[in-house]
């Protein structure tokens, strides 16, 4: 414990932004998971007045539907939390493993790999979300699912790069020498010194993958319509931004924290795994 706490200490030294980003993702976490405890009503309860402002008996008001805003905005946070860290789960790790992989090998299996890559990312991933949304339809799993199709190519392409050059260490090399076979060599020696990029691409893409999930239940097609998502509480507080202004500004603010937060906190990573960067008061 006395570690710990010293070593907490030190990152608030270094990273006071990196500290600042880690507390917002902490309340998230905390929030996400004690939803039920912390939520006074229930997410889809419609037993109160619609449209009532901010007060003491409903703190973020109610929306069209008599629904408890702050309670929705509680179970958002679960939902975004979930889909985000499944999604990159993944995505990022069935894509480093494609990367690293295929790199390690080269030849036929690189170059192919990367042209399906390269067809992947030529689509730009709001419209190939969308696409793949319509094609399977409005669920949870199905945007988690869309999600790792959009994450595993990116992942894959920055992966092989570390790997390339891991590829060609002398430490690999003398593996090699010693008759360690193929797959001893990747788990031992390529996948460890691709941790902490790894590390930082999952910490970058939860805030990535929070806004699609947003964006997609935003235009109709991501969870389904009386799931307490972000964004399509936005959508019908854009529907009402006269009647009732505080339906869209306060799932908009959890949204603008916790991808807020989610950054700093991955450029903090990002900075004390990479040696060029530790020198950096984040």
């Amino acid at each position: 414990m006395r570690r710990l706490a010293r070593w907490l200490g030190w990152f608030v030294t270094r990273q006071p932004l990196g500290a600042a980003g880690g507390l917002i993702v902490l309340v998230l976490v905390v929030t996400a998971v004690f939803a039920p405890e912390l939520a006074p009503h229930g997410p889809k309860n419609v037993q109160f007045p619609a449209y009532m402002p901010p007060s003491a008996a409903y703190p973020l008001g109610t929306d069209n539907l008599g629904r408890d805003i702050l309670s929705r905005v509680i179970w958002g946070a679960r939902l975004s939390l979930y889909v985000g860290l499944a999604s990159v789960a993944f995505g990022i790790t069935l894509g480093g493993l494609w990367g690293v992989v295929t790199a390690y090998f080269g030849g036929v299996a690189d170059t192919t790999s990367q042209r399906v890559v390269d067809v992947l990312m030529a689509l730009p991933p709001i419209v190939l979300a969308l696409t793949l949304m319509a094609a399977l339809g409005q669920s949870v799993n199905n945007v988690i699912l869309s999600l790792t199709i959009l994450l595993t190519p990116t992942a894959a392409r920055t992966l092989r790069a570390l790997a390339l050059s891991i590829r060609e260490s002398p430490y690999v090399e003398a593996a090699r020498a010693l008759g360690c076979s193929h797959h001893r060599v990747i788990l031992l020696h390529v996948l460890p010194n691709t941790l902490a990029t790894y590390i930082v691409l999952v910490t970058v893409n939860v805030a990535y993958a929070i806004v699609v999930e947003a964006s997609l239940s935003f235009l109709g097609l991501g969870a389904p319509p009386d799931e307490p998502s972000w964004g399509a509480m936005l959508t019908a507080g854009m529907q009402a931004v006269e009647a009732a202004p505080w339906m869209f500004l306060f799932p908009g603010l959890a949204i603008s924290l916790t991808v807020f937060g989610l950054n700093l906190l991955g450029d903090a990573i990002r900075d004390l795994t990479d040696p060029r960067l530790r020198g950096g008061l984040g």
